[in-house]
């Protein structure tokens, strides 16, 4: 289908075809994807032109809330602090595409929950089969044509058709109340900092991160009811495992990974030890996870007492070695 000559886009130089994700999603990492916050601000930041390595530092303060690892998102204030990037939320009152249209005109990137159900980028895990929520950031809209261009996980994709009226509700009837979405938006600067202005931001903030840091191992109070809660899993239809396995250990797996990315562009002399139990943190969640399968499977939890211990040991070296530098 081709593009409407009057579509306008935030970001105007990019298109879903021939789109080259950042080396932050490169199917080499242990976890090419995070989550669809993080993972949906890298790829923005990359296209505005800086480095998303730089917003990394909030990853210290991850924390094991009981259910499961903090849903890691970077804190708008640092977005503000380190690039100038001004993000609130978007009072949604009429119809999600006449607000999503304004803003583009006037070169602000709307941050969308939609429903992962209309999203073809989703195929093989949400794509008409579940209804959920994930952010995306709408680049291009045309509503006349039907099609959009968005953010979304590790990539930028373009959806049409009846996926365009189901992620926009068209498909309601009259008399059916529509559900107005929590939108944020993102009002970029003229001009990006300077290279050097953002590094120094990002220094402080780690900082300011590392005194946020949980008072105690969150690794370990994981670990405290991992093999508990991994046997009530096993009692659940076999698609909730992929639920709590997201929620648990890829969100600790990927935060880290993404933390040992963050000490390494500040100062690979100074904190690569750090980094180096970062990785090692990251490393123990993606092995564990297939150790998770295996139990749910045969129905064995003794074994899970003891496979995060490296992962904990690490998180105690890693605030060590932070402890001693900053």
């Amino acid at each position: 289908m081709g593009l409407s000559v009057s579509m306008t886009a935030v970001f105007p130089g990019i298109r879903p075809e021939g789109y080259e994700p950042h080396a932050l999603h490169s199917s080499e990492r242990m976890w090419p994807e995070t989550n669809c916050y993080v993972d949906l601000w890298i790829e923005v930041l990359s296209a505005f032109g800086v480095s998303p390595l730089a917003m990394l530092g909030f990853t210290l303060t991850q924390d094991f809330e009981g259910d499961q690892f903090t849903f890691f998102k970077v804190p708008l204030e640092d977005l503000e602090a380190l690039y100038d990037i001004r993000v609130t939320e978007l009072a949604i009152f009429d119809e999600v595409h006449r607000h999503v249209e304004t803003q583009i005109a006037r070169g602000r990137l709307c941050l969308i929950e939609m429903d992962s159900f209309y999203m073809p980028d989703t195929l093989g895990t949400a794509y008409k089969t579940e209804h959920g929520k994930t952010t995306v950031a709408i680049n291009r809209l045309d509503f006349t044509g039907k099609w959009i261009e968005y953010f979304h996980n590790g990539g930028y994709h373009a959806l049409q058709g009846d996926d365009f009226d189901g992620l926009f509700q068209f498909h309601l009837s009259e008399t059916d109340p529509p559900f107005l979405p929590y939108t944020e938006f993102a009002k970029f600067p003229e001009r990006a900092k300077s290279n050097a202005d953002v590094l120094d931001v990002a220094r402080r903030l780690l900082d300011v991160h590392f005194k946020r840091r949980p008072p105690s191992n969150p690794i370990r109070a994981f670990a405290s009811v991992f093999p508990q809660q991994v046997e009530a899993v096993a009692e659940r239809p076999f698609g909730f495992f992929h639920k709590y396995a997201f929620n648990t250990l890829r969100q600790f797996g990927a935060n880290f990974e993404l933390a040992a990315d963050h000490l390494l562009w500040l100062s690979g002399d100074e904190f690569s030890e750090a980094a180096d139990h970062a990785r090692r943190i990251s490393e123990v969640a993606k092995s564990v996870q297939f150790q998770l399968a295996r139990a749910v499977t045969r129905k064995k939890f003794e074994p899970l007492a003891t496979v995060l211990d490296p992962a904990a040991d690490a998180w105690d070296s890693m605030m060590a070695s932070l402890a001693e530098r900053l």
